[in-house]
Protein backbone atom coordinates (compact mmCIF):
# COMPACT_ATOMS: atom_id res chain seq x y z
CA UNK A 1 0.00 0.00 0.00
CA UNK A 2 1.08 3.58 -0.70
CA UNK A 3 2.88 4.99 2.34
CA UNK A 4 1.77 8.49 3.26
CA UNK A 5 4.33 11.00 4.53
CA UNK A 6 3.04 12.03 7.94
CA UNK A 7 2.99 15.62 9.15
CA UNK A 8 5.40 16.12 12.04
CA UNK A 9 3.60 17.71 14.99
CA UNK A 10 4.81 21.15 16.08
CA UNK A 11 5.48 20.76 19.81
CA UNK A 12 4.49 24.37 20.46
CA UNK A 13 0.89 23.58 19.49
CA UNK A 14 0.72 19.91 20.48
CA UNK A 15 -1.18 20.55 23.70
CA UNK A 16 -3.75 22.70 21.88
CA UNK A 17 -4.13 20.04 19.20
CA UNK A 18 -4.60 17.21 21.71
CA UNK A 19 -7.16 19.28 23.62
CA UNK A 20 -9.01 19.99 20.36
CA UNK A 21 -9.21 16.28 19.55
CA UNK A 22 -10.33 15.27 23.05
CA UNK A 23 -12.85 18.02 23.76
CA UNK A 24 -14.23 19.03 20.35
CA UNK A 25 -14.04 15.81 18.36
CA UNK A 26 -13.87 12.62 20.41
CA UNK A 27 -16.32 13.90 23.02
CA UNK A 28 -18.86 14.57 20.25
CA UNK A 29 -18.82 11.01 19.01
CA UNK A 30 -15.98 10.77 16.50
CA UNK A 31 -14.48 7.39 17.40
CA UNK A 32 -12.48 6.30 14.35
CA UNK A 33 -8.93 6.07 15.77
CA UNK A 34 -7.38 6.82 12.38
CA UNK A 35 -9.27 10.12 12.13
CA UNK A 36 -8.39 11.07 15.70
CA UNK A 37 -4.74 10.33 14.97
CA UNK A 38 -4.81 12.31 11.72
CA UNK A 39 -6.26 15.35 13.44
CA UNK A 40 -3.64 15.03 16.16
CA UNK A 41 -0.88 14.86 13.56
CA UNK A 42 -1.80 17.70 11.19
CA UNK A 43 -0.62 21.16 12.40
CA UNK A 44 -3.87 23.04 11.75
CA UNK A 45 -2.34 26.43 12.61
CA UNK A 46 -0.03 26.28 9.60
CA UNK A 47 -3.05 26.42 7.27
CA UNK A 48 -4.09 29.92 8.39
CA UNK A 49 -2.37 33.29 8.57
CA UNK A 50 0.19 33.50 11.38
CA UNK A 51 -1.86 36.27 13.02
CA UNK A 52 -4.60 33.67 13.60
CA UNK A 53 -2.43 30.86 14.95
CA UNK A 54 -3.72 31.37 18.50
CA UNK A 55 -7.28 30.76 17.21
CA UNK A 56 -6.51 27.80 14.95
CA UNK A 57 -7.61 25.12 17.43
CA UNK A 58 -10.80 26.84 18.53
CA UNK A 59 -14.27 25.37 18.04
CA UNK A 60 -15.19 27.60 15.10
CA UNK A 61 -14.33 28.20 11.42
CA UNK A 62 -11.32 30.39 10.57
CA UNK A 63 -11.16 32.94 7.72
CA UNK A 64 -8.57 32.14 5.06
CA UNK A 65 -9.10 35.07 2.68
CA UNK A 66 -11.13 35.61 -0.50
CA UNK A 67 -14.34 35.34 1.54
CA UNK A 68 -13.63 31.69 2.39
CA UNK A 69 -13.20 29.83 5.67
CA UNK A 70 -11.57 26.70 7.04
CA UNK A 71 -14.27 24.59 8.69
CA UNK A 72 -14.34 24.07 12.43
CA UNK A 73 -12.43 20.92 13.49
CA UNK A 74 -15.52 18.90 14.44
CA UNK A 75 -17.14 19.41 11.02
CA UNK A 76 -13.92 18.32 9.30
CA UNK A 77 -13.85 15.18 11.45
CA UNK A 78 -17.58 14.47 11.01
CA UNK A 79 -17.52 14.73 7.24
CA UNK A 80 -14.37 12.62 7.07
CA UNK A 81 -15.83 9.92 9.29
CA UNK A 82 -18.98 9.71 7.16
CA UNK A 83 -16.84 8.74 4.15
CA UNK A 84 -16.05 5.42 5.85
CA UNK A 85 -12.44 5.42 4.69
CA UNK A 86 -10.34 2.25 5.03
CA UNK A 87 -7.00 3.37 3.61
CA UNK A 88 -6.70 2.49 -0.06
CA UNK A 89 -9.25 4.90 -1.52
CA UNK A 90 -8.95 7.52 -4.22
CA UNK A 91 -10.80 10.61 -2.97
CA UNK A 92 -12.00 13.80 -4.66
CA UNK A 93 -12.27 17.00 -2.64
CA UNK A 94 -14.22 19.92 -4.10
CA UNK A 95 -12.98 23.13 -2.51
CA UNK A 96 -9.31 22.96 -1.51
CA UNK A 97 -9.41 26.21 0.44
CA UNK A 98 -6.52 26.27 2.90
CA UNK A 99 -5.57 22.66 2.16
CA UNK A 100 -6.36 21.45 5.71
CA UNK A 101 -9.09 18.98 4.75
CA UNK A 102 -6.85 17.62 1.99
CA UNK A 103 -4.08 17.06 4.55
CA UNK A 104 -6.44 15.14 6.84
CA UNK A 105 -7.53 12.98 3.92
CA UNK A 106 -3.93 12.46 2.84
CA UNK A 107 -3.23 10.88 6.22
CA UNK A 108 -6.05 8.39 5.64
CA UNK A 109 -6.17 7.35 1.97
CA UNK A 110 -4.02 6.39 -0.99
CA UNK A 111 -4.47 9.56 -3.04
CA UNK A 112 -6.44 12.82 -2.88
CA UNK A 113 -7.50 14.92 -5.88
CA UNK A 114 -8.55 18.41 -4.79
CA UNK A 115 -10.10 21.16 -6.94
CA UNK A 116 -10.16 24.87 -6.05
CA UNK A 117 -11.77 27.60 -8.17
CA UNK A 118 -10.20 30.64 -6.42
CA UNK A 119 -6.80 31.38 -7.90
CA UNK A 120 -5.56 33.30 -4.83
CA UNK A 121 -6.03 30.31 -2.49
CA UNK A 122 -4.35 27.53 -4.42
CA UNK A 123 -0.68 28.62 -4.14
CA UNK A 124 -0.90 28.82 -0.34
CA UNK A 125 -2.49 25.40 -0.07
CA UNK A 126 0.07 23.90 -2.42
CA UNK A 127 2.96 25.46 -0.48
CA UNK A 128 1.93 24.10 2.91
CA UNK A 129 1.03 20.64 1.59
CA UNK A 130 4.44 20.43 -0.07
CA UNK A 131 6.15 21.70 3.09
CA UNK A 132 4.46 18.92 5.07
CA UNK A 133 5.46 16.41 2.38
CA UNK A 134 2.00 15.22 1.38
CA UNK A 135 3.07 13.66 -1.90
CA UNK A 136 -0.30 11.95 -2.39
CA UNK A 137 -2.33 15.17 -2.90
CA UNK A 138 -2.98 16.42 -6.45
CA UNK A 139 -4.32 19.97 -6.87
CA UNK A 140 -6.09 21.69 -9.76
CA UNK A 141 -7.53 25.16 -10.40
CA UNK A 142 -10.97 24.63 -11.93
CA UNK A 143 -14.74 24.65 -11.44
CA UNK A 144 -15.10 21.87 -8.90
CA UNK A 145 -18.79 21.33 -9.63
CA UNK A 146 -17.59 19.46 -12.72
CA UNK A 147 -15.45 17.16 -10.59
CA UNK A 148 -12.23 15.81 -12.10
CA UNK A 149 -13.39 13.70 -15.02
CA UNK A 150 -9.97 12.52 -16.19
CA UNK A 151 -9.27 10.88 -12.82
CA UNK A 152 -12.75 9.45 -12.16
CA UNK A 153 -14.18 7.31 -10.70
CA UNK A 154 -13.58 8.18 -7.06
CA UNK A 155 -14.24 5.93 -4.09
CA UNK A 156 -15.31 8.95 -2.04
CA UNK A 157 -16.11 12.60 -2.76
CA UNK A 158 -16.24 15.41 -0.19
CA UNK A 159 -17.57 18.88 -0.99
CA UNK A 160 -16.54 21.66 1.40
CA UNK A 161 -19.01 24.34 0.28
CA UNK A 162 -22.80 24.54 0.24
CA UNK A 163 -24.69 23.86 -2.98
CA UNK A 164 -28.35 24.44 -3.93
CA UNK A 165 -28.43 20.84 -5.21
CA UNK A 166 -26.10 17.90 -5.71
CA UNK A 167 -24.02 18.43 -8.89
CA UNK A 168 -24.77 15.58 -11.29
CA UNK A 169 -21.14 15.29 -12.48
CA UNK A 170 -20.12 14.38 -8.94
CA UNK A 171 -22.69 11.60 -8.76
CA UNK A 172 -21.56 10.38 -12.17
CA UNK A 173 -17.90 10.32 -11.08
CA UNK A 174 -18.62 8.42 -7.85
CA UNK A 175 -17.47 4.82 -7.86
CA UNK A 176 -19.92 1.97 -7.20
CA UNK A 177 -19.76 1.43 -4.28
CA UNK A 178 -18.91 4.94 -3.18
CA UNK A 179 -19.87 7.75 -0.79
CA UNK A 180 -20.40 11.48 -1.45
CA UNK A 181 -20.71 14.06 1.36
CA UNK A 182 -22.03 17.52 0.47
CA UNK A 183 -23.86 20.42 2.21
CA UNK A 184 -27.11 21.19 0.33
CA UNK A 185 -29.48 24.09 0.92
CA UNK A 186 -29.78 27.84 0.51
CA UNK A 187 -26.94 30.33 0.83
CA UNK A 188 -27.48 30.79 4.57
CA UNK A 189 -27.91 27.24 5.87
CA UNK A 190 -27.67 23.71 4.55
CA UNK A 191 -28.17 20.08 5.47
CA UNK A 192 -25.17 17.79 5.32
CA UNK A 193 -26.18 15.10 2.81
CA UNK A 194 -24.58 11.68 2.57
CA UNK A 195 -25.09 9.97 -0.78
CA UNK A 196 -24.25 6.29 -1.10
CA UNK A 197 -23.99 4.60 -4.49
CA UNK A 198 -24.35 0.81 -4.39
CA UNK A 199 -25.31 -1.68 -7.09
CA UNK A 200 -26.33 1.15 -9.39
CA UNK A 201 -28.71 2.66 -6.83
CA UNK A 202 -28.46 5.99 -5.02
CA UNK A 203 -29.37 6.34 -1.33
CA UNK A 204 -29.54 9.77 0.30
CA UNK A 205 -29.33 10.46 4.04
CA UNK A 206 -29.48 13.77 5.92
CA UNK A 207 -26.77 14.18 8.55
CA UNK A 208 -27.92 17.40 10.22
CA UNK A 209 -27.76 21.14 9.74
CA UNK A 210 -24.56 22.99 8.80
CA UNK A 211 -23.50 26.33 7.36
CA UNK A 212 -20.88 26.63 4.63
CA UNK A 213 -19.78 29.26 2.14
CA UNK A 214 -21.41 28.95 -1.29
CA UNK A 215 -20.28 26.38 -3.83
CA UNK A 216 -19.88 28.55 -6.91
CA UNK A 217 -19.82 26.96 -10.36
CA UNK A 218 -21.84 25.75 -13.32
CA UNK A 219 -23.61 23.11 -11.17
CA UNK A 220 -23.75 25.19 -7.96
CA UNK A 221 -24.37 28.86 -7.23
CA UNK A 222 -23.69 31.23 -10.11
CA UNK A 223 -20.78 33.62 -9.66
Amino acid sequence: MFKVSKAKPDNQFRISRDRMVAQQIERRGIKDPRILEAMSNVPRHLFVDEALWDQAYGDFPIPIGSGQTMSQPYIVALMTQQLGLKGDEKVLEVGTGSGYQAAILAELVRVVYSVERIHALLPGARKILERLKYTNVMLKLDDGTWGWQSEAPFDAIIVTAGSPSVPQPLIDQLNDPGILIIPVGDEYSQVLVKITKSNGKIHQEDMGGVRFVKLVGDHGWKA
